[in-house]
């Protein structure tokens, strides 16, 4: 597949991902471009879990919060001076028990080996007293995905949810530490200023060993939905457009399939990332109730891929019919979200191999590696 722009120094990234797709076990000809397979590490276990200990003095309550003590999952994932940085939705214990009742922040975990990670002690990226917190309070914000620009900006696209609606907004950083909020990526007038839309995921490709932002057609990509996939761009990647029909709607791109481990719903994963076969998209899919795929348990959550042309990045070239990754652990299967999940969100490139980094549960947060 021929790309539009060639980057300086992208062709021995490209073909380091190509050897790595070629040495893969387990896969048909039809899935040659896949990233597969992915494996737990020996004795698996979460990587990331609550610490009831853990306080912060929350600038709206005006009090201190034990704000990771019931939960933390869905991952973001960035490599920064030679570590793995993991961006993780953490819950505390207020508001009601249930899915989406408490105020969720972000916090930030560093590792030295892609496995094992230390937490910081308070959250970096949370609701406050600024330009946001209409949109962030009292829901909080969730499930990040993070990508570097070619001059070291992280741009971070998050969920905003006010108990009433939800967004996916922008924010950036220098650091990971301190971050400018930018609102919803659709902006807050026009058209879609009251959609409900979340889950977004730009463009990488892999640059000299950093996954960064990639431009194709004078023009950022961001893959983005929750139960039908399309996609927008963007010139500075903060302010996006959908790329819309001839009716004005945004295209859909990726839909449920019946009988599929995606038979509710198709919903964006990590950053998408770019090949010479194309833009390789991983997505989370939410299996049907009944009707759903007989393997794979009623309402659970596992991780499907699929190709999309570089020359257009609209046009659907290929899909998985099968998740490449799957609750298998008891820790996936259990939880906040019992069904099981293995909700994909971050994925990097370090020490020569892939990590891809997951929300099991609703509850906790793990990794998986590809050789």
């Amino acid at each position: 597949m021929l790309m539009a722009r060639r980057q300086r120094g992208a062709l021995l990234p490209l073909i380091l991902i190509l050897a790595s797709i070629a040495g893969a076990a387990s896969r048909t000809p039809e899935y040659s471009w896949m990233l597969q397979p992915f494996t737990r590490p020996p004795a698996s276990h979460p990587i990331i879990v609550p610490l009831p200990q853990a306080v912060f003095f929350d600038p709206i309550r005006h009090e201190n919060v034990h704000w990771e003590a019931l939960h933390t999952f869905n991952p973001a994932a960035i490599v920064r001076n030679g570590q793995v940085y993991v961006l993780y939705r953490a819950e505390d214990k207020t508001g009601a028990m249930g899915i989406g009742a408490h105020t969720s922040r972000l916090g930030l975990a560093v590792s030295s080996d892609g496995v094992h990670f230390r937490q910081m002690p308070e959250p970096v990226f949370y609701p406050a007293h600024d330009s946001q917190f209409e949109r962030e309070w009292p829901g909080g914000v969730e499930d990040p995905r993070i990508v570097q620009t070619q001059d070291g900006l992280y741009v971070l696209t998050y969920t905003q949810w006010n108990r009433r609606t939800w967004r996916a907004a922008i924010a950036t950083s220098r650091d990971l530490i301190h971050w400018t909020k930018y609102g919803p990526a659709f902006g807050t007038t026009g058209k879609y200023a009251r959609l409900r839309y979340k889950s977004a995921g730009i463009v990488t490709r892999l640059d000299e060993g950093r996954l960064v932002a990639a431009r194709l057609h004078g023009r950022y990509w961001m893959y983005w939905g929750e139960g039908t996939i399309s996609v927008a761009t963007s010139t500075d990647l903060i302010h996006w457009s959908p790329v819309e029909d001839r009716s004005g709607n945004p295209i859909p791109l990726l839909t449920p399939r019946p009988g599929l481990f995606d038979s509710v719903l198709a919903e964006v994963g990590a950053p998408p990332l770019l090949t010479t076969q194309g833009i390789v998209l991983l997505y989370n899919g939410k299996n049907a109730t009944a009707d759903g795929d007989p393997q794979i348990g009623p309402g659970a959550y596992s991780s499907g891929q699929a190709l999309f042309s570089a020359a257009d990045p609209t046009r659907l070239l290929a899909r998985s019919a099968h998740p490449y990754f799957e609750p298998e652990e008891p820790w996936e299967r259990s939880g906040q979200y019992s069904a099981g999940t293995t909700f994909v969100e971050g994925l990097v490139f370090f020490h020569h191999q892939w990590f891809l980094y997951y929300g099991c549960a609703d509850s906790f947060v793990g990794v998986a590696v590809h050789r």
